[in-house]
């Protein structure tokens, strides 16, 4: 019984984990000079207006695929980093905050490098420094899931030590 409580209190707090990666996400997108100013430029009207074009232009499978894809990066950049975290601490009795919230910022800043497979850019070129943003964005995502995940169910991971002092007689 003791186990499926400690499941329990896992999948809780990845719940609460996931969400507050998202919210790290947008804000450090928000905060970000270069996706500001982009954002800016567009609007939320000039993005509402270019997504309606672009989904005039395209068939509707081939639009409901593109929302797939974004959604499957999105899941890949929030789930899946704190889910292997969180298994691994539990699985080896770890109760750092270190280890859950510097895993899971490692593996989600970590994850666009694999994932591209290619050459990375060239050093000093805008896409090397649009890249190096992102990756700080992503790091700093990865250990606000890692850490409330912690918060939540990583403190009470593993066998606790006995105390020692008067009690322990």
């Amino acid at each position: 019984m003791m186990g499926l409580g400690r499941v329990l209190l896992a999948v809780f707090a990845l719940i609460l984990a996931i969400p507050a990666g998202a919210l790290a996400l947008t804000v450090g997108v928000l905060l970000d000079p270069t996706f500001r100013e982009t954002l800016g430029e567009l609007g939320l009207v000039g993005l509402f207006a270019g997504l309606s074009d672009l989904a005039q232009g395209l068939p509707p499978d081939v639009a409901v695929m593109a929302v797939l894809l974004f959604a499957q990066a999105l899941s890949l950049l929030l789930i899946l980093p704190p889910t292997l975290a969180a298994l691994l601490g539990e699985t080896l009795g770890l109760r750092s905050p270190f280890w859950y919230g510097g895993a899971t910022g490692g593996l989600t800043a970590l994850l666009p490098w694999l994932a591209r497979g290619g050459p990375p850019p060239a050093a000093g070129s805008a896409a090397a420094g649009a890249e190096a943003r992102l990756a700080v964005i992503l790091l700093i995502t990865g250990v606000v899931s890692g850490l409330v995940y912690w918060l939540v169910a990583g403190r009470s991971v593993g066998a606790r030590m006995p105390r020692r002092g008067a009690d322990a007689f």
